[in-house]
């Protein structure tokens, strides 16, 4: 019996909805800046990895739409962008233990053109409708851990103010609505709401109650015995994902804030003691100026009684 994420779904389309509605906001707004139009594949190109849902969602798509030739042609290109991908990770991971600065070498791979399996020759994406969220905001200003980011084909300016989209935000509830598809699961994977991966791999994998680690009823008798904890499909931070948590540990060590994520079902659209709305491209956020902590009251003493004197 096929696995059923419709639940999950509904939620991840949720955000979906959300985010088109930020990046149609600000492209009204600054018609002139967005340069988005059919057939420009630059975003088609970028170096990011997949939520569990994100995949899950992706994957289910893929399969239901595309049968024979059409579905080879496209596996064909997902295998090739995934050995590139993974080659590019295994150079990555070598050159961080032989000592060099991991953010330079993220900033390295961010420049990789690789390009998604489900672009077509005519430069268009044969799942349109159905892609990712960061695919959706590309093209208009976003942050990630306190930096800007624009897309080199708009015509947003260095040194001027612009709605952001906070892309922390979002991938903190891509990871919230994950851990609770995960815990729903019934996985012996303990990190499974944790993992990611790129396009090609999502497209590639067969979901199976193997591959997420559902639990049958005598493996729930082993595992009662076993002491060592399952390890997660494999899958690491990269790209997107990656810039995301180097971003989050550069602005910790700024002493900057870092939201702590954002429920889907209780915080729309943020919490409110994320960053301001907009900010100067080229230019890290202003945080508000946290309020000295109240100094504690001075206990009053009470006096001794004067003493009567003797007769």
């Amino acid at each position: 019996m096929a696995l059923d994420f419709s639940e999950f779904f509904k939620k991840y389309e949720a955000i979906i909805t959300e985010s088109d509605q930020v990046f149609n906001t600000v492209r009204s707004r600054y018609a002139d800046n967005v340069r988005c139009e059919k057939g420009c594949s630059d975003c088609c190109h970028a170096l990011f990895d997949l939520t569990l849902v994100e995949a899950l969602f992706v994957n289910t798509v893929f399969n239901a739409r595309f049968q024979g030739k059409d579905r080879t042609r496209i596996l064909k290109r997902a295998d090739e962008a995934d050995r590139l991908v993974h080659r590019l990770k295994r150079d990555a991971f070598r050159a961080v233990k032989d000592g060099q600065n991991a953010q330079d070498i993220l900033l390295e791979m961010a420049k990789v053109r690789v390009r998604c399996p489900l672009l077509d020759d005519n430069g268009l994406c044969e799942m349109y409708d159905a892609r990712p969220v960061t695919c959706r905001i590309y093209g208009v200003p976003t942050a990630i851990g306190g930096e800007a980011h624009t897309c080199g084909k708009s015509a947003f300016e260095k040194g001027k103010a612009y709605p952001t989209v906070y892309l922390d935000r979002i991938q903190d509830r891509l990871y919230a609505l994950s851990h609770e598809l995960s815990a729903s699961l019934n996985t012996r994977f303990k990190d499974l709401g944790e993992v990611l991966v790129p396009v090609s791999l999502a497209l590639m994998t067969e979901y199976s109650d193997e591959y997420l680690g559902i639990k049958k009823p005598k493996d729930e008798a082993a595992a009662a015995s076993a002491a060592a904890p399952a390890t997660a499909p494999a899958g690491k931070p990269a790209g997107m994902a990656a810039r995301l948590a180097a971003g989050r540990a550069k602005a910790q060590g700024k002493g900057l804030a870092e939201c702590s994520g954002c429920s889907p079902e209780t915080k729309q659209g943020g919490c409110s003691g994320c960053s301001p709305k907009s900010f100067t491209i080229g230019q890290a956020p202003e945080r508000p100026a946290k309020k000295p902590a109240a100094k504690p009251a001075a206990k009053k003493t009470a006096k001794p009684a004067a003493k009567k004197a003797k007769g």
